[in-house]
């Protein structure tokens, strides 16, 4: 695949969506072609499972199976074909969060969400008799990395609460101890962002992160 494909993590509150758009200023600057997208969404079907997700009670596994379900759409119809084109893909979170989520907050067995992983994003690229597979993962994740009582208060207020955001501090401290075990497991691929400073200081390092990879011109 010719595209660069960029996911942002991090819990709600922490800063990604304003950054996100940022960047895909800064990539459009350059003359590149951005598709913006975000999970759990960004197809018609995904944005219907999302709204299941985000508001109906069920238990870790149902959850996990549906998050995945809505990713395996996302990725055919909408991620590969505009990575194919060369575009660049900027999502609000992806696999990672399922991990830091389902697997860290909710204590969802890791293994489990690992085979899912592979089924879902292998992307067959032919070559032998048994056909092989490549796993499709960000060449970047920027983790937004927010203490969760300072998020609770940016977004206290700003809007009714979905059943995570609804959730008690505690599982947001194992929501970002899940995030640190997939950057323990991958430190190349993150970018770990301290979230709770000025916005113009996160944006200096959400740039300098993307001009290490050499993606972006360094002004």
């Amino acid at each position: 695949m010719n595209g660069l494909f960029i996911s942002f993590e991090g819990i709600d509150g922490a800063g990604k969506s304003t950054h996100i758009e940022g960047l895909a200023q800064a990539f459009k600057a350059q003359g590149r072609v951005v598709t913006l997208t975000r999970e759990p969404g960004g197809t018609p079907l995904a944005e219907q499972l999302r709204g299941v997700i985000l508001n109906a009670p069920m238990d870790a596994m149902t959850e996990a199976l549906l998050v995945f379900a809505a990713r395996r759409d996302h990725v055919q119809q909408v991620i590969a074909p505009a990575l194919q084109r060369g575009d660049v893909v900027l999502c609000d979170r992806f696999t990672d969060a399922t991990f830091a989520y389902q697997g860290g907050g909710r204590g969802f067995d890791w293994a489990v969400l690992s085979v899912l992983e592979k089924w879902v994003q292998g992307q067959d690229q032919g070559g032998g008799p048994m056909g092989e597979s490549v796993l499709l993962q960000p060449h970047l994740t920027v983790w937004f990395d927010l203490p969760s009582p300072v998020a609770a208060q940016r977004l206290c207020g700003a809007r009714v609460p979905d059943k995570f955001e609804s959730q008690p501090l505690a599982f947001f401290e194992k929501v970002a101890h899940g995030y640190g075990q997939r950057m323990d497991a991958d430190p190349g691929r993150f970018a770990r962002i301290d979230a709770n400073q000025p916005q113009a200081s996160v944006w200096a390092d959400v740039s300098k992160a993307v001009q290490a990879k050499g993606w972006l011109p360094i002004c």
